[in-house]
């Protein structure tokens, strides 16, 4: 997109019209923020941009956390500007060796990016939207200078979500970007919950959680192109090779074990690969497998070691990313 397209984005959400403040009181994950639109609710907190709650007609459609307590799991956060892990903390870029600080210590990898634990700032908030900002600064292991907002927006067809990242400093930097929200259709386990991933190949990974190579579906327990229950699987896989609809999108479904009901979650723009996880490894027992993650990203697990799919952003340029869920069946 272009830069300028993005400046004209900033100034109509600037002129968006805003309310009096936080739907709730402060609290661990800083000021969040209450969207409406009919039947439809989301929560979006401060801490990290992150999205915490989507309920539709009193249905949730995310696992998610309650008011009042802290992010655990990587649950709705925003995963900038990286998702997933990189080994070691440790990449080449522009011909310096640069070493991100270690926070998934017992893999020694760095996990899902540096802005998890920001407080994003309000830029414009109306009863159906939010638009939130931060800059992410030059620091050790990423010393680049990129301004980054994220757009939630509720309407006819669901919850949408953009994430534009413009490099406003003086030289290229390494980028990715992902989401992290867990989806549930109401079943105590996923395990009887139906699962469509349109993806013809998954990455294989190590021990951990690295990519080892790419590997075609077909034949595996992995292939989810046609709707079947998750069963005892564990996942934590990245897939790739998405089929796409005529509109570009590709479709993630999560469904009710009736199949009359569920949500889709799809990948827009600047995403290439998806992440499910089944939060089988999660440090809380009992949230494990209640929910299924689906990650939107727009590059793979150690994309700034193998350099694949990774976003070069320029000075000056912006990348935008594009994901949202949309509720299907009768209320």
């Amino acid at each position: 997109m272009a830069r300028e397209e993005a400046t004209s984005e900033t100034e109509r959400a600037a002129r968006a019209v805003a309310h009096d403040g936080p739907s709730e009181p402060s609290g661990p994950t800083g000021e969040s923020w209450r969207l409406v639109h009919g039947a439809q609710s989301a929560v979006v907190v401060q801490l990290g941009g992150a999205l915490r709650d989507y309920v539709v007609h009193g249905r949730p459609l995310l696992d998610a956390f309650p008011a009042g307590s802290a992010i655990t799991g990587g649950r709705g956060q925003l995963l900038v500007p990286w998702p997933n892990r990189v080994g070691d903390g440790r990449y080449d870029f522009g011909g310096r060796s640069l070493q991100l600080p270690l926070t998934e210590v017992e893999r020694n990898n760095a996990i899902h990016g540096l802005l998890r634990w920001t407080l994003w700032n309000p830029l414009a908030h109306a009863e159906d939207a939010l638009t939130l900002g931060t800059t992410l600064c030059p620091q050790p292991g990423y010393p680049f200078l990129v301004e980054v907002r994220v757009e939630y927006r509720l309407g006819p067809d669901g919850l949408s979500t953009t994430v534009h990242a413009t490099n406003t400093g003086t030289e290229p930097a390494p980028y990715g970007v992902g989401q992290h929200p867990y989806l549930t259709v109401g079943t105590e386990l996923v395990d009887s919950a139906l699962l469509t991933v349109p993806a013809r190949y998954l990455l294989r990974t190590d021990e951990r959680g690295l990519p080892i190579g790419r590997e075609a579906v077909d034949g595996t327990p992995y292939d989810f192109r046609t709707a079947r229950p998750i069963g005892e699987l564990h996942l934590d896989t990245a897939f790739t090779g998405l089929d796409r609809a005529p509109d570009g999108r590709a479709l993630v479904r999560l469904a009710h074990p009736s199949g009359l009901r569920g949500v889709d979650l799809w990948l827009g723009e600047g995403t290439r690969y998806v992440q499910v996880y089944t939060g089988d490894t999660l440090a809380e027992p009992g949230r494990r497998r209640r929910g299924v993650a689906v990650e939107a990203m727009s590059c793979p697990p150690d994309a700034f070691r193998s350099g694949t799919d990774l976003t070069l952003l320029e000075a000056g340029a912006t990348h935008v990313f594009r994901w949202g869920l949309s509720p299907w069946g009768p209320p």
